[in-house]
C-alpha cells in the first residue's frame, strides 16, 4: 500500500461531509488536518444523541460531553501501561471539584470540601447547592443514570446534605467497596443548578429537554456546536480550576458512519485522531510508521450473543446451551476481532477455579451436542429468528453475525439479520429488550465482577438485554456488590454466581474487546473504562 502523508485540506476529506464556515470559522481557509497546532480533529462511527448523560436513551457516545464538558467530585488516576500508553488507574481516586474529602469516624459519612476557586462555564461559583441538586436528579430520574448511582449506594436525595457552600455530606446507607469509585464515573456530574432551575417547568423538573442541547457544567470543555449525526466541537474553558487546562483549544468530533472513510481521512493526514477503530484497521495501520495505534483491552467487558428469555424456545436452557455449543468461535474471533482482544470460549471446567471476570466459559463449538440438546428441548426441527445487529458496531457485529447465521443454520436453526440504525439500537436492546436474538457488550465501570452481574445478569437492569432472571442471583448479587474483596464468603458467592451464569447462558461470551485508537502527531491520548474519548490531555506531538 502507498501511504500518502501530504497535509491534504481538511476540507477536502474523502467522503467527508463540508464543514460550514458558520459552524466552524476557525476552519475556513486553514489548509491542514490539524487546522493548527491548538486544534485536533476527530472521527468516530457512532452518533452522539444527546448533550445529557440522565436523559433517558442517550446512547454510549454520547457518555464523553459529561466527561470533557462537567466536573465531577473526584476522578480516577492515570498510569502508564507496559506499551509505553496512558490508562486511567481505578486503584486512585484524586481530587476533581472537590479539593479533599473525609471519611466520618463511624464509616457513614463522606464529607466534601469543594474548590473555592472552582467556577461554572458562565463565571459562577460551583457550590454544594449545585452538588446536592445534580446528585438528586441522578437518582431520582430513573434508568441507567439511577441505577449506576444505586449501585454505590447512592439512592436517596435524602442522603446529600449540604453543610455550608462548599461542604457537601454523603450520608451513607451501608459501607461499600463501590461508593467512592462511583463517584468517579460519568454520571455524578455537577450541573449549574441555577441555570438548569431557569428553565425547568412543572412538567420538566429536571431541566431534561434544556440540558438535552445546552449543557451547563464547569469541565475542561465548552461545546462550541453540536449537529446530530455530523459533528460536535468541543472549545477549551480557559478559567477550567479542576485540572490543568488543556494545550489544545478546540477539538472537533466528527460522525463518519463509514469506517473505509474514516480510515481513509487518517491515512492521508487529514484527520489527527480516530476514535474506536475496527481491528482490521488497527491491525492494518499498526504497520504504518506515520500512525500510532494504541489497542487497550476493555477491563470487565466481553462481546456476547444473547438469546432473549421472552423469546418461547430461549425460555429453556437447554436451547440457550445448544446455541452457546453451535457458536463457531474461532471463526468470530479471527474474522470479526483479527485476533485483537482475549477468547472467551473453550475453559477447562463448568465450575470456576477463580473469581476472575472475564474468564473462559466452558463452551466450544460442537455441532453434535448442539443438536443433541435441542432434540432433547423437543426443537429437533429447528426454529426461526431474527438475529438483531448495531448498523454503527457493524464492523464486527455483521461478519460475526454471518457466521454465527451459517451454524445456527446447521443445527436446524433460521436465523434472519436485522441490522438496526445504530441511533436506535439502545432503545431496542436495552432498554425495550425486545430482540429475540442478538449481539451485544457491556463493560462494567467497576472493575468487580459482582458490578458486571448487577448490571447484566440482574432482572430488570439496563444491560441484561436477555430479560434473564434467576432468583439465586438476585440474592447473590447484593449481597456481594457492596461485600469486601478479602471477606472470605465473597470468592465463595462470586464462584457461585459464575457456575450459574455458564450453567444457563442468558449472556454467551464471544471474546474480551480492545479499544483502537490510531493518531497521527498527537500525544495525551488516555485509556478510559468508559470507552470514550477523554479530550482534557491530548496535544499536538
Amino acid at each position: 500500500m502507498i501511504k500518502d502523508t501530504s497535509r491534504r485540506n481538511f476540507l477536502k476529506g474523502a467522503g467527508a461531509t463540508a464543514l460550514s464556515a458558520g459552524v466552524l470559522p476557525f476552519l475556513k481557509v486553514l489548509p491542514a488536518a490539524a487546522a493548527g497546532k491548538d486544534v485536533i480533529v476527530s472521527v468516530t462511527g457512532r452518533t452522539i444523541n444527546s448533550l445529557d448523560l440522565h436523559r433517558t436513551g442517550t446512547n454510549r457516545p454520547s457518555y464523553q460531553v459529561a466527561v470533557n464538558v462537567y466536573d465531577r467530585l473526584v476522578s480516577f488516576g492515570t498510569k502508564t501501561l507496559e506499551d509505553g500508553s496512558l490508562s486511567y488507574d481505578y486503584s486512585v481516586i484524586e481530587p476533581e471539584a472537590a479539593e479533599s474529602w473525609e471519611i466520618s469516624d463511624d464509616g457513614m459519612a463522606l464529607v466534601f470540601k469543594l474548590r473555592p476557586e472552582g467556577k461554572f462555564h458562565d463565571g459562577s461559583p460551583i457550590i454544594a447547592q449545585d452538588v446536592k441538586w445534580s446528585f438528586d436528579r441522578a437518582v431520582s430520574v430513573g434508568g441507567f443514570p439511577t441505577v449506576q448511582m444505586k449501585a454505590g449506594s447512592l439512592e436517596s436525595p435524602e442522603q446529600f446534605e449540604v453543610v455550608d457552600d462548599y461542604t457537601f455530606k454523603i450520608n451513607l446507607l451501608r459501607q461499600s467497596k463501590l461508593t467512592l469509585p462511583d463517584l468517579a464515573v460519568p454520571v455524578p456530574m455537577i450541573i449549574n443548578s441555577k441555570v438548569a432551575m431557569e428553565h425547568a417547568t412543572e412538567d420538566d423538573p429536571w431541566a431534561m429537554e434544556y440540558l438535552h442541547k445546552t449543557p451547563a457544567g464547569s469541565g475542561a470543555f465548552k461545546v462550541a456546536a453540536w449537529k446530530p449525526g455530523e459533528q460536535l466541537v468541543y472549545e477549551r474553558n480557559e478559567a477550567w480550576t479542576s485540572g490543568p487546562v488543556p494545550e489544545i483549544k478546540r477539538v472537533v468530533i466528527r460522525e463518519i458512519p463509514s469506517s473505509s472513510t474514516r480510515r481513509a481521512l487518517l491515512e492521508r493526514g487529514d484527520v489527527d485522531l480516530s476514535f474506536d477503530m475496527p481491528n482490521k484497521d488497527a491491525k492494518e495501520l499498526s504497520e504504518f510508521e506515520d500512525i500510532t495505534v494504541t489497542t487497550t483491552p476493555v477491563e470487565n467487558a466481553i462481546y456476547c450473543l444473547c438469546p432473549n428469555l421472552s423469546f418461547e424456545p430461549f425460555k429453556d436452557k437447554r436451547v440457550r446451551q445448544a446455541i452457546a455449543w453451535a457458536v463457531p468461535y474461532e471463526e468470530v474471533f479471527q474474522t470479526s476481532a483479527y485476533g485483537r482482544g482475549a477468547p472467551m470460549w473453550g475453559g477447562s471446567s463448568t465450575t470456576p477455579q477463580d473469581i476472575a471476570w472475564p474468564q473462559k466459559f466452558p463452551y466450544a463449538t460442537d455441532l453434535e451436542k448442539a443438536k443433541a440438546l435441542l432434540e432433547e428441548a423437543g426443537y429437533g426441527d429447528g426454529f426461526e429468528v431474527p438475529l438483531s445487529i448495531d448498523l454503527s458496531q457493524s464492523d464486527w457485529m455483521e461478519p460475526a453475525a454471518l457466521l454465527i447465521q451459517e451454524n445456527l443454520a446447521k443445527i436446524g436453526i433460521t436465523a434472519t439479520i436485522e441490522k438496526i440504525p445504530g441511533a436506535n439500537w439502545r432503545t431496542a436492546s436495552l432498554v425495550e429488550k425486545r430482540l429475540p436474538l442478538h449481539l451485544e457488550t457491556f463493560g462494567g465501570w467497576l472493575n468487580y465482577p459482582c458490578y458486571y452481574f448487577f448490571w447484566a445478569y440482574q432482572e430488570g437492569h439496563l444491560f441484561n438485554s436477555s430479560n434473564y432472571r434467576n432468583e439465586e442471583i438476585e440474592t447473590l448479587t447484593p449481597e456481594t456488590l457492596h461485600m469486601p474483596v478479602d471477606d472470605p464468603d465473597y470468592a465463595v458467592k462470586i464462584k457461585r454466581m459464575i457456575e450459574i451464569a455458564w450453567d444457563e447462558v442468558p449472556r454467551i461470551a464471544l471474546w474480551q474487546p480492545a479499544v483502537n485508537v490510531g493518531t497521527r502527531d498527537v500525544d495525551g491520548y488516555e485509556y478510559w473504562f468508559h470507552r470514550q474519548l477523554d479530550a482534557r490531555g491530548l496535544k499536538k506531538a
